[in-house]
């Protein structure tokens, strides 16, 4: 059973219209890219995005779910990844690809949930899809109530059986774009992987972080030609395989937890943006 939930739809005004709140994060408030070359600026958590693409909310292989949120553009990289997945996806066999938020028109930080996704470099992607999908687009009342659904066993074992091979299978063809600098997944998937592939050295770029159950967040690397946006620091060498301990110890966790409490205010009150970012907040280009 698919769960459901309602979807608030926001009316969004200028941000020289609007204060409060908004002057602090004008970033939603925005309803057309920054003119110019495509530019990814500052970090993942902290930055912006000149000439951004919009993804079309439908292609071969691909669904953008949430079309309200309005969160469906990124770098042109970032566009032609999806599309190229979807694709793949569709020439596997493995269903739709149902897509979440990419970034906002200009970036930046969004009104909630996401503390990163501001530089057009990330989208999430569910690990799932209803059958009725496979119909052919959904009806934006669909899109706009269903949630992504946990491919983790409630037990914590592992993958639900019924989505091991897509979830495997979806992942593997998305780390083979060279643009992927890493992929976030629940730990208990990256583990089952580890257990299970023969090879692994794909699993390199396959990351633990909390949460995404439900989804994929796939990071693309800075493009070439973004000179002022601020990569992450490089994976360390080998598959990871050997360093999921930490993720299963509850010491550990209970520590982390505590730790999560400041991101969870970084993520409610956001943080600042870039100098460069300062001429993507004039409206009226």
């Amino acid at each position: 059973m698919w769960p459901r939930r309602l979807s608030l739809v926001c009316v969004l005004a200028s941000p020289l219209l609007l204060g409060g709140a908004l002057a602090d994060n004008p970033w939603p408030s925005f309803q057309t890219p920054k003119r110019g070359p495509a530019r990814a600026i500052g970090d993942y958590a902290s930055g912006c995005l000149q000439g951004a693409r919009e993804l079309s909310l439908d292609g071969p292989g691909y669904q953008v779910m949430r079309p309200s949120r309005r969160r469906f553009f990124g770098h042109p990289d970032l566009v032609d990844f999806v599309r190229g997945l979807g694709r793949r996806v569709r020439k596997q066999r493995l269903g739709v690809l149902l897509v979440g938020d990419l970034s906002q028109v200009r970036g930046g930080r969004a009104a909630g949930g996401h503390a990163s996704h501001q530089t057009g470099l990330d989208v999430d992607l569910w690990y799932t899809y209803p059958k009725s999908a496979l119909q052919g687009p959904l009806p934006a009342s669909v899109r706009e109530e269903i949630s992504a659904e946990s491919v983790v066993a409630e037990d914590g074992s592992g993958i639900r059986n019924v989505w091991r091979r897509r979830v495997t299978e979806l992942l593997r063809l998305t780390v083979q774009d060279a643009r992927v600098d890493r992929v976030f997944v629940h730990p208990v998937i990256k583990r089952e992987l580890c257990t299970r592939e023969s090879e692994r050295a794909w699993l390199r770029r396959i990351r633990p972080w909390y949460g995404h159950d439900d989804h994929l967040h796939v990071r693309l690397a800075c493009p070439e030609a973004s000179e002022a946006c601020k990569p992450q620091a490089a994976l360390p060498e080998g598959d990871g395989c050997d360093k999921l301990d930490f993720w299963f110890d509850p010491e550990a966790q209970a520590a982390r937890k505590e730790s999560q409490k400041e991101y969870q205010k970084t993520v409610r009150e956001g943080r600042g943006w870039p100098e460069q970012c300062d001429a993507l907040l004039d409206a009226r280009r």
